[in-house]
């Protein structure tokens, strides 16, 4: 869709048919419209008004924007905007680059300063024509210097996925549409999984000119970074897709899809183990990032699970041998509890991992001395092929990021807290990696497509792996395993871990990891509290409908 150069957009007045509401039928508040620069006339007070805009003035404001707006009239709709220059070119756009017409605008129940509501328009380009509708929503502010009640300006009011710099298009594509197939040949849009959206136009940015497609005439969002992928609003006359195939799963796709939309701020992602193929993405996101690829969080207890490794190969610790669990550990001053304070005598590190002692995944780090800083990031490099910053998925994705660390920093990073970051593709990875008994770099479109090198990593030794794999079994199966509850409804060979990452003293992130057969998955809901409550549920519908 991007054209090879920007176009210049010209600034000034445009008219268009405005679902029945002509030219000059809008008004104008006071004797002067300005944005937050403008001048008062001088019949005007020279008091400015402050504090917030009464209702009068947001449901006046608000119309007279929308109705120069749907006229046409961007010089007129800038002005009624704390930021004229900003928004002029953007709203002149809306006609000359994107050719929108035949706009009406229906405003919904201001809620106290937002203004909700929907554009229904037309969008008509060389003899073609579709009709456009989305829902969007302003907020009306006082001008600084004028004290006028003005819409605030921010990209979004003209579309709620318009970005900073960003450009509303009609025209011919430059890149052909493709048609994504899953791995059982069943083809995949984002009408059916919306979360794909954004995945599928990364996918068409790289492999469109490739894949044996013709354009076809579009509208479209051309973000400011070129770096990005164009974003399809509408299509107005179909080109011939070209054919992606992917390693999705439809059916664990679907499922990931409705286990994401039962918990806000949701992302979960599924691989298989045995070769890492990525079966399903989803996010539940109000910003509509895809956080399951490329987000950053603390993964919080999830990440015992390389601790656990990095203690049995160092030889700190068995999966049957005794361990301490007190109630609490000091690390360099600074104490670390269990959750609610709760203690195991005479546990083993099975039990302890399976009922999430924190102490007891700090305590043995001491020994290793200096090189406790950074013996957790050996071992998730070395043999969990995390934070190396060379995944090549076919789409963006983050790595991991487990950083040297000193004082209690280290002690944080054994409870995946501190400074170490994930994702969910990160942690699922390390679950199919336990799974497998070596790490396979996830992937959603083959190598073979372009020729990127993948990740690689040494195999985890046969006897570390199978201590693993039973505790996360131990895990998900005992009734007194964190991840039991969860997993009760996921058939097969299945393992689990739960995690909660505290930030900034908001209720836990809720994050959950497990397997079934040959398939793993880890998910995150943010501030969804306990692994188990939000998180596990997640993880368990994706690994029931591939089971």
């Amino acid at each position: 869709m991007r054209s090879g150069a920007k176009v210049a957009v010209i600034g000034g007045a445009f008219v268009l048919v405005a679902g029945g509401i002509g030219y000059g039928a809008y008004s104008m508040l006071g004797d002067t419209v300005g944005g937050d620069g403008g001048t008062q006339s001088a019949s005007e007070s020279s008091e400015v008004k402050t504090g917030p805009p009464s209702a009068e003035e947001i449901a006046e404001t608000s119309k007279s924007f929308f109705d120069a707006w749907a006229a046409g009239d961007a010089t007129a709709a800038a002005l009624l905007t704390n930021n004229e220059a900003g928004a002029e070119p953007v709203l002149a756009s809306y006609g000359e680059d994107a050719h929108i017409g035949k706009v009406k605008i229906t405003p919904g129940q201001a809620v106290g300063t937002k203004v909700p509501y929907t554009v229904n328009a037309t969008v008509s380009y060389e003899g073609e024509s579709k009709p456009l509708a989305y829902a969007s929503e302003l907020t009306v502010v006082r001008g600084l210097t004028t004290g006028k009640a003005l819409v605030d300006w921010v990209p979004t009011v003209v579309h709620p996925q318009l970005t900073e710099g960003a450009t509303l298009r009609t025209g011919e594509s430059s890149t052909p549409a493709i048609e994504a197939v899953g791995h059982d040949g069943k083809i995949l849009t984002k009408e059916e999984y919306p979360s794909l959206g954004p995945i599928l136009d990364t996918l068409r940015e790289k492999y469109g000119e490739s894949a044996g497609g013709s354009p076809g005439i579009e509208t479209w969002i051309e973000p400011a970074d070129e770096a990005q992928p164009d974003v399809n609003l509408l299509t107005l006359a179909k080109g011939k897709p070209g054919k992606v195939q992917t390693t999705l799963d439809a059916g664990a796709q679907a499922a990931a899809e409705r286990a994401v939309k039962k918990f806000a701020e949701a992302s979960v992602v599924a691989v298989k183990p045995s070769t890492g193929a990525i079966r399903a993405i989803a996010n539940n996101r109000s910003d509509g990032y895809n956080a399951a690829m490329t987000g950053q969080l603390a993964p919080g207890s999830t990440m015992k699970i390389v601790t656990a490794a990095m203690i049995i190969q160092h030889g700190l610790g068995s999966m049957g041998a005794k361990v301490e669990c007190p109630s609490t550990v000091s690390w360099e001053g600074v104490t670390f509890h269990n959750l609610n304070d709760f203690s195991i005598a005479d546990a083993t590190l099975r039990e302890a991992f399976a009922r999430s002692c924190n102490s007891t995944f700090i305590k043995p780090i001491k020994p290793l001395g200096d090189r406790a800083g950074s013996a957790l990031g050996q071992e998730a490099r070395t043999y969990f092929g995390l934070g190396q910053d060379n995944w090549q998925t076919g789409v963006a994705s983050f790595d991991g990021s487990i950083p040297e660390s000193s004082g209690a920093e280290t002690a944080a990073s054994y409870i995946g807290q501190g400074k170490v970051l994930m994702s969910p593709l990160n942690m699922a990875s390390v679950t199919a990696t336990v799974k497998n008994g070596s790490f396979k770099q996830p992937y959603l479109v083959a190598r073979e497509l372009d020729n990127r090198p993948f990740a690689t990593a040494r195999p985890l030794p046969a006897g570390v792996a199978k201590q693993l794999r039973e505790m996360m079994r131990y895990t998900a199966t005992s009734p007194t395993g964190t991840g039991s509850k969860a997993m009760a409804g996921v058939g097969g060979d299945k393992g689990a871990k739960t995690g909660s990452a505290e930030v900034d003293g908001q209720t836990s992130n809720s994050w959950f990891t497990g397997f079934s057969n040959d398939l793993a998955a880890a998910a995150v809901v943010q501030s969804g509290g306990h692994g188990g409550d939000a998180a596990g549920p997640v993880v368990a519908e994706v690994l029931r409908a591939v089971g």
